[in-house]
This record gives C-alpha cells, structure tokens and sequence, in this order.
C-alpha cells in the first residue's frame, strides 16, 4: 500500500513538474505580454563588425528621410480562428496606382512600424506596401506569439485585403526572422495565382527546432521533455502543437519562386537552417548567403548585393 502511495506522489510531482516547466517556457517565448529578457543584450544579435559605420547612417537617415515623406495608412481585418482577432496593418500606397504589391513580414519581438528600412527598398521600386503587426506585436490584438504558424493563416486574410484593392495585383511575400518563418509557412498554402514570388530572410527550419536550439543555448537543457512540455502548454493556451509548425513541410508544398537569404554568421537562427528549407523547395529558387551577416544583418553588411539580387529574382516574376 505504501508503495502504490508513494508512486502516486512520485505521479503527481512528476505532472505538476510537467506543467510547470511547459507553463515556464511558454510564457518565456511565446506569452506576448512577457518581457523577453532574452533578447536584451543577447550576444547571438550584437552588431556586426562587418557593418560600415558610414553605411549604416546613410540607410538611418534614408530611413528618417522615408518616415517624414511619405503617407501611412492604416487596415484591419479579423481573424477566421474563434478568437477573431483584430489585426492591423501599415499600408504604403503608392501615388500613381499600379499593379506591383509586396506584403513585408516583421520578426519576433518586432512590428510593422519598425520594416521601414525593407518598407523602402520595395516603395522606391514602385511597389505598393502593405505591413502586418503579426498577433502579439505591435497594433494587432493577441496574447500570444504565433512563430508564424497562425500567422500564416492571417497572411492569407491580408492577401484577400490587397486582391480587395486591387483585384488584379502581382504580390511578393517578404519575411524577415520570424518573419521568413511566416512566409515560408504560408508558402504551402493554397495561394492565389496573384501571389507571384516570395522572399524569405534568415527564417527558421521549424517551430520546434528553433526551440530546441534556443533551449540548449540559453539553459543548457535538452530538447525532451521540454520542448514536449511547452508544446502541450501551447496547445492548451494558444491552439497550435509546436512539432506541427514546420517551415520545412510547408516549402516542400509551395508553387511559387522563392528566394532564401541567410548571414553566414548568424548564430541566433543558425546558418545550418537555410540547407534545409532551400533542400526542401521544389519550385524555382535560389539563395543568398551574405559573408559575414549575423541575424538579420544581410541587408546592413552588404545592402548593394542584397537588393541587387532580390530584384533580379523578383524581376522575374514581376514586371
């Protein structure tokens, strides 16, 4: 009798442990209202050698220049899951209508407002823009951070938005971290042949991986049963399974020309991620590497071979 006591206690501690460790990690990665400490100071997204100093005050001021200029309009739409959402979006229209419409992704812990300097890189090639706080981030309503995986879904809403202003539009998805995530994942939806090409920056391979990869870099901790604790938190909290969220299962799905991006020295989504989601397409794609970069920094460390080699597999497409 003592030992079936015993084995229940054991039981009992070993579930609340369970939960509690999920109930932790959740709320440290994926609770929109947490502070993410994590990315303070963080030395896997210290500043770059690599980028000039003179180059990177010419793009702040281009950038300031831009914010004064030129209008921001804002859109909204409610999203289809049963929490109906409210999300915003930034809209740059351009002056003299046309065609040409890019859809640009902010990453984790960022928002619409701070794409300026990818906002620009399309407007000045004559795009349309359209921005989207992803759920948690900036304007749009939510409790919880999406990785991309719901966002995906919600990307599709504000693709219905752009085809609703303009029926005829050519679009581009542009991601960027977390951002890349979401593009690539939408990529494997049912899209419409509006949707022309896509662009994914320094995206990772999938929801778990990544998780797994942070985990062992900031706790030393291993995958199991940890990542399986947070997941079935997020199940419980914000409806998606964190082994479900594959950037890597929805590319091998896409129809559409893609091109990938990835610093050679970023450590925060590491390098080694770009082999499997550019294995994975089976469309028409190329990738970038820039020397170097570190997270996100491609189009700070070397912004003429980045843009140049956007536009010259975004040409392709779009006129």
């Amino acid at each position: 009798m003592e030992i079936i006591i015993l084995l229940i206690v054991i039981a009992i501690i070993l579930v609340v442990a369970y939960f509690w460790i999920g109930n932790y990690f959740y709320n440290f990665a994926l609770n929109a209202k947490k502070e993410k400490e994590f990315i303070t100071d963080n030395p896997h997204l210290a500043k770059s050698e690599a980028i000039l100093e003179e180059v990177a005050e010419a793009a702040k001021h281009s950038d300031k220049r831009f914010r004064e200029q030129v209008p921001i309009s804002s859109l909204s739409v409610i999203s289809h899951d049963k929490l109906k959402l409210k999300l915003h979006a930034n809209l740059y229209h351009q002056e003299e209508q046309n065609q040409k419409w890019a859809i640009v992704v902010h990453g984790y812990g960022s928002k619409a407002a701070d794409m300026v300097r990818w906002v620009r890189g399309f407007y000045e090639k004559g795009y349309n823009v359209l921005v989207p706080d992803l759920r948690g981030h900036g304007k749009s309503e939510g409790n919880y951070i999406g990785m991309g995986w719901h966002d995906r879904l919600d990307l599709l809403l504000w693709i219905d938005e752009v085809l609703a202003i303009n029926p005829d539009a050519d679009i581009a998805l542009y991601g960027i971290s977390m951002g890349g995530a979401t593009v690539m994942m939408t990529s494997g939806e049912d899209l419409p042949p509006n949707v022309k090409v896509i662009v994914e920056d320094c995206g990772y391979s999938s929801v778990d991986e990544i998780f797994a990869y942070q985990l062992k870099d900031l706790f030393k901790l291993p995958k199991f049963p940890v990542i399986n604790a947070a997941s079935t938190v997020a199940k419980r909290k914000a409806g998606f399974d964190l082994y479900k969220a594959s950037a890597i299962e929805k590319v091998s799905q896409c129809k559409v020309p893609m091109l990938f991006i990835h610093g050679k020295e970023d450590s925060f989504v590491p390098f080694e991620m770009l082999d499997k989601v550019y294995n994975a397409a089976n469309v028409e794609k190329e990738r970038l590497i820039i020397p170097n970069a570190g997270h996100g920094e491609s189009v700070q460390v070397d912004p003429e071979l980045y843009w140049t080699t956007i536009w010259r597999f975004v040409d392709r497409y779009i006129d």
